[in-house]
């Protein structure tokens, strides 16, 4: 029997584990009435002791001891009433560390004590502003699990760490990271459901070990919006033999940030969590690894999270914060499907979307954020919204039944892949517009990783459980897109160029600046004419630069922006651009041979400046600029200005 000595402490602890002088300290909430620590040495098979809870250390339900001794190599679970169960609070579990293993499957997993002595390196949170953000949504593992990523240590939190330099040039200021706590992969059903399976596949039972009656279903829960144990890090997300995803995650975030990036946490509820739990799930992974925020799903107590003080400067995302005050700091952000479902409708040329249009383009509330995005985990890739008119999830084996049948896509006249040159042409037009939907409109762009570069997942709407090349992104494709890749890298840039396209809050429509004309107004085919009759869909949107300032201190450009989304081509009729200037195109999704977008410096002046032809389903972007001859013209005039005044007061001008 080890030396373990329970010694008495009154201080205050958070619940789970606390390393102190000589010892842990531990505590875990339950209702029964007895409770107990069961040790283990690492790796072995038979417990080593078990501690029962004193109960004069019992607050509530909170039970708490501090145990001394030597626990360098020790494994813990707890025993309450008789069962064995996990600390829901723990950092590291063994037991899962080789991805979609059946070995430990219902077993009660075995929690190591915390690490000590991390090396932060004056590690800090970017704070980065909901108007500056490039939100890139990635799987930890299929991010670069494929061959094709180059990576050493693919599909791990590591391979992750290799991509940041592909991320910056990206120009991606925000990492969100589908769930990443310890959960379980392999999907199961109760054994007695297959009683002849159950007696092939059985594995012996371990000593001192409990485990519930579960057979394999084959399938594995790729995704992970399952509950888990909240405060590990995934180890089969972690690279090496020795496997330590404490100290990987937390690399991963070091190395963010120091590259002048955040990390966002998907984190799943069900609604069965005490409410407190779930504040102090949030508060450990700021405290202990320094995340950046989290976006929320499932069952969560929104209002009570967004009022916590110890988040009020952390990025929260949830379906909805009605009620829910913004806070000093804006750090609250709407996250929900609306906005992909009115720009897929638009794009695809259904009647009636042009109010909705108007809408999404400068929605963006001065209390909270609002994430944007077209595609997303549940949804077509951006690829394929333009490939497929319904869904292709056979592969998940439940009859094609699973998944939304309402993705509003349209295949372009061919299901699926083609050779079509006219159908590949039109493709490339329509993405070329989702992007500029996306990153033209005030909310923060959210970009799912691989849709830069024309990821496919075949038409299937819901990988859930397809861990293989179906959700793994294949990077050979950034050479075969190599076209999609550059034009969304200048787009990125293009929107941080210019503030007039993420303002701090929403554009009001109005001249509240007196300058004679209002930040954004709103036309039709006409100048001045906004038409929003159920049958258009056709919509300009005039922004005036001065609403918003460079980092120079200067105003920034006029832009006149035009939608087209019918069939058909129309003729505009453009407004006046300021005076001295003149309309040039910077961005055309119809302009094949530029790739769509002109280079800076070198954008196309137009030959009439009152109209323009738009062809059909095309974005056009013009900017108002001096030309050659105009800056030639207004040097000569100052000069004239000049002498003149010389001649007439010699003595003043000498």
């Amino acid at each position: 029997m080890e030396d373990f000595r329970i010694v008495r402490d009154d201080r205050c602890y958070p619940v789970g584990t606390a390393v102190v002088e000589g010892g842990v300290h531990f505590s875990i909430v339950s209702q029964e009435e007895s409770c107990s620590l069961v040790l283990y040495r690492a790796g072995r098979k038979t417990p080593l002791q078990k501690i029962p809870f004193p109960k004069e250390g019992r607050i509530g339900d909170v039970w708490s001891m501090t145990v001394k001794g030597d626990l360098h190599d020790i494994e813990y679970c707890f025993e309450i009433d008789g069962q064995l169960t996990e600390d829901p609070f723990g950092g590291h579990f063994s037991g899962r560390e080789i991805w979609g293993s059946e070995k430990h499957l219902g077993r009660v997993l075995r929690a190591s004590l915390p690490e000590e002595g991390y090396d932060w390196e004056g590690d800090g949170q970017p704070q980065i502003p909901y108007q500056d953000c490039i939100v890139y949504r990635l799987h930890p593992r299929g991010f670069t699990r494929h061959p094709s990523s180059r990576v050493k240590e693919r599909g791990t939190f590591a391979g992750i760490i290799e991509k940041i330099p592909y991320l910056a040039d990206l120009g991606i200021t925000t990492i969100e990271l589908m769930p990443s706590i310890e959960f379980q992969e392999v999907m199961a059903q109760p054994k007695e459901l297959y009683p002849a399976m159950a007696r092939k596949t059985d594995h012996p039972m371990e000593a001192g070990e409990e485990r519930s009656a579960l057979q394999p279903s084959g399938k594995l829960n790729y995704w992970g919006f399952i509950p888990g144990l909240y405060l590990a890090p995934k180890a089969s997300y972690c690279s090496g033999k020795e496997k330590h995803p404490e100290r990987e995650f937390k690399d991963l975030v070091k190395a963010l940030h120091k590259a002048g990036m955040e990390l966002v946490m998907d984190l799943f509820f069900t609604g069965e969590e005490r409410e407190t739990f779930i504040l102090e799930v949030l508060r450990a992974w700021v405290r202990e690894y320094h995340v950046d925020g989290f976006h929320l799903i499932g069952s969560v107590p929104c209002r009570l999270v967004g009022q916590d003080p110890y988040l009020s400067r952390v990025k929260l995302w949830a379906q909805s914060w009605d009620g829910t005050p913004g806070g000093r700091y804006r750090h609250l952000a709407e996250y929900n499907e609306g906005f992909a479902i009115d720009m897929k409708r638009f794009l695809k040329g259904d009647e009636d979307r042009l109010n909705a249009l108007a809408f999404r383009v400068r929605y963006n509330p001065k209390d909270r954020g609002v994430i944007n995005y077209i595609s997303n985990v549940n949804s077509f890739t951006l690829m394929d919204n333009v490939c497929y008119d319904v869904k292709h999830n056979e592969a998940n084996g439940e009859n094609n039944l699973d998944g939304s049948d309402y993705n509003y896509s349209w295949n372009c006249g061919v299901e699926g892949p083609s050779r079509k040159k006219k159908v590949m042409e039109m493709r490339r037009r329509l993405l070329r517009a989702s992007y500029l939907l996306l990153f033209l409109s005030q909310g923060t762009p959210l970009l799912m990783a691989g849709d830069e570069f024309g990821n496919s997942q075949n038409g299937n709407n819901n990988p859930y459980c397809q861990d293989n090349e179906i959700s793994w992104l294949n990077w050979k494709q950034a050479d075969t897109n190599k076209d999609l890749l550059e034009f969304v890298k200048k787009i990125i840039r293009f929107r941080k160029a210019h503030p007039m396209f993420h303002l701090p809050q929403e554009p009001r429509i109005m001249d509240y600046l007196s300058c004679g004309q209002p930040d954004v107004s709103y036309h039709g085919v006409k100048a001045w004419c906004p038409e929003f009759e159920n049958f258009r869909r056709q919509l300009g949107v005039l922004y005036c630069g001065r609403y918003a300032k460079l980092e120079n201190g200067g105003p920034d450009d006029h832009f006149y922006v035009v939608y087209n989304m019918h069939w058909e081509p129309h003729e505009f009729s453009l407004p006046n651009p300021p005076k001295g200037q003149r309309w040039h195109i910077v961005i055309d999704t119809g302009a094949d041979v530029v790739g769509g977008i002109y280079p800076q410096g070198g954008e196309l002046l137009l030959e009439r400046q009152k109209q323009h032809m738009v062809e059909a389903r095309t974005i056009v972007v013009f900017v108002g600029k001096k030309t050659e001859e105009d800056l030639t013209a207004a040097e000569e005039s100052a000069s004239t200005v000049r002498n003149r005044k010389k001649k007439e007061d010699p003595l003043k001008n000498t």
